[in-house]
């Protein structure tokens, strides 16, 4: 991971996690809580690729398990948004464009539907059998609907910035220079064969004209 994308991705990170603590936690809403995070990761992972997104998911992810008030056991999410990043990663489209609509909610549903799932059966391993009493499947439908909901408006602008901010300088330099280089290179040669070929003359120095 480019050492240009961590500033980025930890500002995002924050800003999600903030978002996540503070507003959508407190939502009474039906089911599950929407996740802001999962959205950051999918989106950074669609940019990054699939070691970024890895990196991303797991960083997220500590710090979810870390911030208060978190009753559950640390590494938890951090597994789950480091396997939704990997994958997200690998799914991403060439030089971490944007994809389609309805590709980016295919990613985010699956994803949705993936974490939930996933949560719940490391809990279950761990001892933690709160998903039984709630639902499962009122779990599995809300988690996939609020991030559905919230995709369009949270996606879009995380894969922009990490395009626009997680650009390497240095990188970015000698690209710009190889092209240019290679640019140039390929004229010259162009340029030489041109000259040299049938329709070239050579010059004859006066007096040394051949004679018949």
């Amino acid at each position: 991971m480019r050492l240009a994308r961590i500033p980025v991705s930890a500002c995002l990170i924050l800003f999600g996690l903030i978002l996540q603590v503070s507003v959508f936690g407190r939502l009474q809403l039906p089911g599950a809580t929407p996740d802001i995070l999962l959205l950051v990761v999918v989106g950074l992972a669609m940019v990054y690729g699939p070691t970024g997104g890895c990196l991303v998911g797991f960083s997220a992810g500590l710090l979810a398990d870390l911030a208060p008030p978190s009753d559950h056991a640390i590494g938890r999410y951090a597994l789950v948004l480091c396997l939704m990043g990997y994958t997200a990663g690998l799914l991403r489209s060439d030089h971490g464009r944007q994809r389609s609509v309805s590709g980016s909610l295919l990613v985010v549903g699956v994803a949705a539907v993936a974490s939930t799932l996933l949560y719940a059966m490391v809990g279950a391993l761990v001892g933690d059998t709160a998903a039984r009493h709630v639902g499962l499947g009122g779990l599995v439908i809300s988690a996939l609907l609020y991030d559905l909901l919230l995709a369009p408006f949270v996606v879009p602008l995380v894969m922009l910035l990490g395009r626009r901010f997680g650009r390497d300088p240095v990188a970015a330099a000698d690209d710009d220079e190889s092209g240019s280089g290679l640019g140039t290179l390929a004229r010259y040669r162009t340029t030489r064969e041109a000259s040299s070929g049938p329709g070239f003359k050579k010059r004859r120095v006066p007096g040394f004209a051949r004679r018949p």
